[in-house]
């Protein structure tokens, strides 16, 4: 006698649509995980506003894991990415690299619902590579390589809600300009770190030896600056001041907009 499984076919139309959508849904997905880097690109380019000075030239690869040609400022750069693991509805993991002809970082962006971000970075920056970006805007030339140790940067409702890292120089010269001349001087090794403070971020610069502060720049959520320079830093430099100040008193301050309309 023939049981009823033996009698029943094995395709009946339930399995063989379950197969069908099985079929569909591994090909929709397989199309999304090639869909080229390009492509998405150029749907997203008209919805997006890039910042003055930064153009995109280049994407290839896919939108999982491609490379993108940038410049900023006039310096080419390659950014490469790579989704990460593990993921569910409400955090998707990116894995970034940001290479200059000298230069690299790499670290983490962490996408959450509804539309926060976490960025994290490390690597090491080439300074001279970026010496006439740094001559314009008339700041301080230091020799040798910044190693960016740790940074971490939380995005939410549309703002930078906190901020901090660590970075350490081994030391070296440092030049600036004065008037019409151009000062330098031999720093030690020198550290920068970044940390969140009440309404903004505050950037300390100190000698490695942890002898104090030699400046400290804030930088309020308003858009206001607000920097301070220590006696301590003048001494670094093997600047004359007079012998009444200590070197923890501050002997320059400057408080500024850097944002249009701050205040």
């Amino acid at each position: 006698m023939l049981t009823d499984s033996a009698t029943k076919p094995f395709f009946r139309p339930g399995k063989v649509i379950l197969l069908l959508v099985l079929g569909l849904l591994v090909y929709v997905l397989a199309l999304l995980a090639l869909l080229p880097a390009s492509f998405a690109w150029q749907q997203l380019r008209p919805q997006i506003q890039l910042p003055p000075g930064v153009s995109v030239t280049q994407v290839s690869g896919s939108w999982l894991s491609g490379a993108a040609a940038v410049v900023v400022s006039g310096y080419p750069l390659r950014l490469q990415w790579q989704l990460g693991w593990p993921m569910n509805e409400l955090a998707a993991p990116i894995n970034w690299q940001l290479d200059s002809a000298r230069s690299e970082l790499q670290g983490k962006v962490t996408l959450a619902w509804p539309g926060d971000a976490t960025v994290t970075a490390r690597g090491t920056l080439v300074v001279d590579e970026f010496e006439a970006l740094i001559r314009q805007s008339g700041g301080a030339m230091i020799a040798g390589t910044v190693s960016v140790e740790r940074f971490q940067l939380q995005w939410q409702d549309n703002r930078v809600v906190s901020a901090s890292g660590l970075g350490q120089w081994p030391g070296g010269l440092v030049s600036w300009p004065m008037g019409a001349s151009t000062g330098q001087a031999s720093f030690p090794p020198m550290q920068a770190s970044l940390e969140p403070t009440n309404g903004g971020l505050e950037l300390m610069i100190a000698a490695s030896d942890g002898s104090g502060p030699a400046a400290i720049a804030s930088v309020l959520w308003t858009g206001m600056l607000d920097l301070q320079v220590y006696r301590r830093m003048l001494d670094l430099a093997g600047q004359p001041w007079p012998d009444t100040a200590q070197p923890g008193d501050v002997v320059f301050r400057v408080r500024q907009p850097l944002l249009q309309g701050a205040r």
